[in-house]
């Protein structure tokens, strides 16, 4: 029956939360707010996680992101308990969980063209909330949807939606968010901010494939598709892990820029700039006062898309990081100090803290909420850290606690916390105390990233830059799963 509930329009983004709580885990960050920790138990807790045995399933090439996972899915006439994920070169798996077995492979027409190359995307998939299709990237910059039961692309309106018109330059590097009827996706560019490329953000009718609309981060007055060369400027990459965050209520959406110009009023770069819905309108900009320097020195803003944090003391509020060094906690309702809406001025954040080890911060923050209290949860290339949500006059972080090692994107479930070390490590964690419940073998990657459900840890290895053609994902599971 839970299948059937997406049918009521009115309430999909409602439905497609409730319905992963029952063992799914529908996209990166697990809902459309990127938060990585659902609410619901995942069967592996502190007690049985020494149980946990460690399955291996060889990869098509390589996952350097997440898998999403759908329970019981109904693929090729029969119910499996079953992952998805998209490599580098686009092509998309289906894997039966419980046996490792390969269930159907996509493979984007022209492959030939790309594979092998620089050209390369990192998007994980979405499910459709459905439950019938998913959606998936490829590096000639389209967005595919494919049918679930079989791996067929459907091709019926618009569907596949071309993204950008340069995809030999313009990247599809976040994950594919679904909010509602739409599907979100960003682009940024290709390793050293090669020009000429634009950041921006495209949201799509998940039922007819008809592109909606188009915002530039760059030549914003511009909403359609454009020539990269066509701009005066180059850059504003959205390319943090979480792309498009949504926010939840409103539906309004964040995303986070690199490097290039700002000007206030048509370029936005280094900035978390809030978007309508369906992205047809720039509400609101929070740029930091030393966006200049930023630029001039390659230390994005958007290294790491914003990190949406609970109500706190009436306020709406978001965690950036970036390349900087530094975490602001921004109020959604005065990103700039001012209700003013988007424009030139510059500064305005609640509260500054230092990321962990003062590292640069290209992975997700998990945000969690236990006991009334709201925590964040950061990693980088030398650190992670915890921190928690207090009231000194004004919010700000307070540190829990700090180790030593890397990971890439956190993930707090069922009252863990998992951190993927690409070092090749998986570190579960007390979330308070930071004590390591048990640590796991695992091939080395870079931004690939947990998920946890259903009795079961998912974790794609591998780095895309390494050209390999095949990679490895270990399926960490309780015994019977």
């Amino acid at each position: 029956m839970r299948r059937l509930v997406s049918l009521v329009l009115g309430v999909l983004a409602v439905v497609f939360v409730a319905s992963a709580a029952a063992g799914d885990w529908p996209q990166f960050g697990y809902g459309p707010s990127r938060t990585n920790s659902p609410a619901a138990a995942t069967g592996i807790t502190a007690a049985n996680v020494g149980k946990l045995v460690r399955q291996q399933v060889r990869l098509d090439g390589i996952a350097d992101s997440n898998a999403i996972y759908l329970h019981g899915a109904q693929v090729g006439g029969a119910a499996h308990d079953a992952f998805f994920v998209t490599t580098s070169y686009g092509r998309t798996i289906a894997i039966d969980a419980s046996t490792g077995a390969t269930l159907w492979e996509y493979v984007p027409p022209g492959i030939a063209t790309w594979e092998h190359s620089a050209q390369i995307m990192t998007a994980a998939p979405a499910a459709d909330p459905s439950w019938s299709s998913l959606y998936a990237a490829s590096p000639d910059g389209k967005i595919h949807k494919l049918s679930i039961a079989d791996g067929s692309e459907i091709t019926a309106g618009g569907w596949p939606v071309t993204i950008t018109l340069d995809p030999k330059h313009e990247k599809i590097g976040p994950g594919i968010n679904v909010s509602g009827n739409l599907v979100l996706a960003t682009t940024g560019g290709y390793i050293g901010d090669i020009p000429p490329y634009q950041g921006h953000v495209v949201t799509i009718d998940r039922s007819t494939g008809r592109l909606l609309h188009v915002f530039n981060a760059l030549c914003s007055n511009r909403h359609t598709l454009i020539q990269p060369t066509s701009c005066i400027e180059s850059g504003a990459a959205i390319w943090g892990r979480g792309g498009a965050v949504v926010e939840p209520g409103s539906h309004k959406l964040l995303v986070a820029t690199g490097n290039a110009t700002y000007n206030g009023r048509t370029m936005w770069g280094d900035s978390v700039l809030e978007l309508s819905p369906d992205a047809t309108a720039l509400l609101h900009n929070w740029t930091p006062t030393n966006q200049a320097h930023l630029d001039a020195t390659d230390l994005d803003v958007g290294s790491t898309s914003p990190a949406l944090v609970p109500s706190f003391n009436g306020m709406r509020l978001a965690l950036q990081a970036g390349k900087g060094g530094v975490m602001d906690l921004l109020n959604l309702d005065r990103l700039n100090g001012t209700t003013g809406g988007a424009g030139s001025r510059l500064g305005g954040q609640v509260s500054e803290t230092s990321t962990p080890g003062g590292d640069q911060v290209l992975t997700q923050p998990a945000v969690w909420t236990s006991g009334g209290h709201i925590y964040v949860f950061v990693a980088d290339s030398s650190a992670t850290a915890a921190y928690e949500l207090v009231d000194a006059g004004h919010p700000r972080l307070r540190q829990l606690w700090q180790t030593g090692s890397a990971g890439s994107s956190p993930v707090v479930a069922g009252g863990l916390l998992y951190v993927y070390d690409p070092g090749g490590t998986i570190n579960i964690r007390r979330p308070l105390t930071g004590a390591i419940v048990r640590s796991l073998p695992a091939g080395g990657g870079h931004w690939n990233s947990p998920i946890v459900t259903d009795g079961r840890l998912i974790e794609p290895t591998g780095a895309y830059g390494s050209n390999a053609s095949s990679s490895v994902i270990d399926i960490w599971h309780l015994p019977g799963r």
